[in-house]
């Protein structure tokens, strides 16, 4: 095995005058930054306070003055002791990062909405209510509080609780996440929101016309005032309770599976509502209560699917298809396993032709996941492990990109052969966040996409710009070269790349991934087998070395032929010169160095179960891995 394999791989040789690729040059002389904790280190909680609240005052931390009243600055969060400080009681946390333009630009909005709030009197008196020791205060009456957290100082702090992009408005009762305020980041939005939470916690307690709210960065307003045009929250509490009761009973309900989802949706999707149903109880909220695949309409689907964020697995299938009735017993094995994780749905097609439609269903059964209004096409092997499995994974992903630093980055390194690591810093804006978020369901069943800002692993990679992205194959970096910022967030551009890089150094060849292998390049396919247990571990890695020593090659050789064409045009240029020859001159500096590994064929290497294959391999390739052993062949799909 081991001396055809080694004249199999010198054969390579062979196209080495006709194949100039290589991996992405990882030594681009790009303008460096100074380093993000020097930066940072300035003062975290004098950076913070400028960026959480809007005036001298609160950066000075002292008291501010709204409607004649003394105002205490803002509480600014400490990470470590988080779960401590926001454990009692109703916490509206901006999380933020002193550097991000979107937080400085709303800052007066939150200070100016805090201000309000603390100086209001739930309850209308003609005294002045002690904000400190009066039942009719704001913060006494509803147990209600505002707060910010500069995540640039506790990123851990903000990473555990999901915070992704700034600024960030959640609310969280008795250190428990209730919900994220989604709406638009203004004076009225977070208004809005404001008053939904507080009809929650004592209902009929707001005005039913709503509030007239200030303006940002103002020093008094008429707390009691009606606004010009009343809002148009049915402020009914008793139908409100109702609603919420019904909603309860439907979830609570077994065997009802459509009710206990649609309950479910309705919960999140509702704004704004009367009452809230139970703020503080995360799980009533859960995915798939029922263990089931939920039937799906072309109502239902757009309720529940298109308009939430919540992640499902949808089949689409019609009645008569052999090939559906056959997934049919996995399918609801899936929901069963997958209760309380995942919703599962199935779409009968001939039901919901127009849905299916929409959907752009060629076949059946088609198998999606899907997560707000994205999807991605599930095209593996449709056995109960094999769909659970990527369930898994897809819903891992949904979860959105894990931040990591140098330990977590090792340890995924140990299980994980492809590994995306996305480097960012201080300056990275919400825009990059919200591009990266973007490639996530992509991924699913590829690879695995991590972000970090991580000193170590920038000093490992060589990372002297940021936003960055690479990919790390068996520890070795290719790098997605971004020309200008925008390139870093066109969805399509970074996803092609990815999927150009997303296979394993050396993968094994199957049924799902057989023609993104195979097609439009040389492939070196070791044939082997599981069956002599230690051969088969030392012509997998002797596989891999001989492509690590190919990469390594086609670097240099790539890095050879750019330098050869930078001469060539220097060269030019220098006789042009010394001519005086002007036109040549221009000519000259014009000539642009383009070249690209995916001008020329590629070469990759792979391996397949030579056992498990055994007929196609015969059929294919005449080999009898049984009679002849294991073996190594050069593929070429476009041969004729």
């Amino acid at each position: 095995m081991h001396s055809s394999m080694i004249r199999a791989l010198v054969s390579l040789g062979l196209f080495a005058t006709i194949i100039a690729s290589s991996a992405p040059d990882s030594k681009h002389q790009l303008n460096t930054v100074e380093d993000v904790l020097s930066e940072t280190k300035g003062g975290p909680l004098d950076a913070g306070a400028k960026a959480g609240a809007s005036n001298s005052e609160a950066v000075s931390r002292t008291h501010t003055v709204f409607n004649k009243m003394e105002v205490p600055p803002m509480k600014e969060l400490n990470g470590h002791e988080l779960e401590k400080d926001i454990g009692k009681g109703y916490w509206f946390i901006k999380h933020y990062s002193p550097y991000c333009q979107h937080c400085q630009a709303i800052a007066p909005t939150w200070q100016t909405l805090y201000e309000y709030y603390y100086t209001s009197t739930p309850v209308s008196s003609s005294k002045s209510a002690d904000t400190k020791t009066s039942l009719n205060s704001f913060e006494r009456y509803y147990d209600f509080h505002f707060a910010s957290i500069d995540c640039t100082a506790f990123g851990d702090a903000c990473t555990a609780h999901g915070i992704n992009a700034f600024p960030t408005f959640s609310l969280y009762k008795d250190a428990k996440f209730v919900k994220k305020f989604e709406g638009h980041k203004d004076m009225a939005g977070l208004s809005a929101f404001v008053e939904e939470a507080l009809e929650t916690i004592r209902p009929g307690s707001r005005p039913t016309e709503g509030v007239k709210l200030p303006e940002p960065g103002v020093s008094s307003a008429d707390t009691g005032a009606k606004p010009e045009t009343p809002t148009q929250n049915d402020k009914d509490v008793g139908g409100g309770k109702a609603a919420g009761e019904k909603q309860k009973e439907g979830a609570s309900k077994a065997g009802a599976s459509v009710s206990a989802a649609e309950a479910t949706a309705t919960e999140k999707a509702k704004t704004p509502t009367p009452e809230v149903p139970a703020l503080d109880k995360k799980q009533s909220t859960a995915h798939n209560p029922a263990g089931a695949s939920v039937p799906l309409s072309q109502e239902t689907f757009q309720r529940l699917v298109t308009n939430t964020q919540d992640p499902w697995f949808v089949k689409f299938y019609a009645p008569w298809c052999h090939h559906c009735q056959a997934l049919a017993p996995s399918w609801q094995q899936m929901g069963k396993e997958l209760q309380g994780k995942l919703n599962i749905g199935e779409v009968n097609c001939d039901v919901e032709v127009r849905l299916c439609k929409d959907v752009r269903v060629k076949a059946y059964p088609t198998i999606h996941f899907f997560r707000g209004g994205e999807r991605v096409e599930y095209e593996g092997l449709r056995g109960l492990g094999d769909l659970v499995s990527y369930a898994k994974k897809a819903l891992d992903i949904g979860m959105g990109v894990t931040d990591v630093d140098a330990a977590a980055f090792k340890e995924l390194e140990e299980t994980e052969d492809v590994i995306f690591v996305y480097f960012y810093d201080h300056a990275t804006t919400s825009e990059d966040f919200a591009a990266l978020e973007r490639l996530t369901l992509s991924l699913v069943g590829h690879a695995k996409l991590v972000k970090t800002n991580s000193v170590v692993l920038a000093e490992r990679f060589k990372i002297s710009t940021w936003p960055r992205l690479l990919v790390s194959r068996d520890g070795r970096p290719t790098y997605y070269n971004a020309l200008s910022p925008a390139d870093m967030r066109d969805f399509r551009q970074l996803l092609s790349w990815m999927q150009s890089v997303w296979l394993p150094l050396v993968p094994e060849l199957t049924a799902s991934n057989s023609r993104e292998i195979m097609t439009g390049k040389y492939v070196v396919l070791g044939i082997l087998s599981r069956e002599r247990a230690d051969e088969f571990i030392l012509d997998k890695r002797e596989i891999k070395n001989a492509a690590l020593d190919w990469m390594e090659k086609q670097t240099q050789a790539f890095q050879l032929e750019r330098q050869e064409l930078r001469d060539s045009k220097q060269l030019r240029i220098e006789e042009a010169e010394d001519r005086r020859d002007q036109r040549a001159l221009r000519s000259a500096k014009t000539i642009r160095i383009d070249i690209s590994e995916h001008d020329k064929k590629q070469v990759g290497f792979a391996w397949v179960d030579g056992i498990f294959w055994d007929r196609w391999i015969r059929t294919t390739y005449g080999i009898n891995v049984a009679l002849d052993g294991e073996r190594v062949i050069i593929n070429d799909e476009d041969a004729s």
